[in-house]
């Protein structure tokens, strides 16, 4: 079974925690729908986008890896009631991560399939030479557009993953 990231798009005032912000608006199994607008939803293919901006299947430097896997891990030890893992991305990286990604063309230099292979990353056996224009690149500019929007209104956004 594959794992999935969700993102989602919110403002975290002031000194709130962001675990407890978490474990409030993801205890709510219409999550989703509670926030229309916005969540991204990257299914399988997370760890695809993130090879092709970091060059790694996990790791990366900021705010490259911020983009998909980086940020603060809030649920170790809460996954198992949540159903899923949830990282945190304060406002101040996603402004960073928005600025990388609005000044920063489309990786199409690392779409190798074999290396890819070679690195494990998720979903790679059912992708061909077309994902490269096909999902990722549109993946990569609404990823731009999610961060950008977060980013214009001040919000942190959460990634699930599970």
């Amino acid at each position: 079974m594959a794992l999935a990231m969700t993102y989602l798009r919110l403002p975290v005032e002031g000194g709130a925690d962001p675990g407890q912000v978490a474990r409030q608006v993801f205890g709510s199994p219409d999550w989703r729908k509670a926030h229309p607008g916005r969540v991204l939803d990257l299914a399988g293919n997370w760890q695809g986008l993130h090879y092709l901006i970091t060059g790694d299947p996990w790791e990366g430097r900021s705010p490259e890896a911020d983009v998909v896997c980086g940020g603060r891990l809030l649920t170790e030890d809460g996954a198992d009631a949540l159903g899923f893992d949830i990282i945190f991305l304060s406002q101040e990286r996603v402004k960073i991560a928005a600025d990388h990604l609005a000044h920063t063309p489309f990786p199409s230099r690392r779409f190798d399939l074999a290396a890819m292979a070679m690195a494990d990353v998720q979903g790679v056996s059912s992708w061909t030479d077309a994902a490269r224009d096909n999902l990722f690149k549109p993946s990569y500019h609404t990823l731009g557009r999610f961060f950008s929007d977060a980013a214009a209104h001040g919000e942190s956004i959460f990634k699930t993953m599970g």
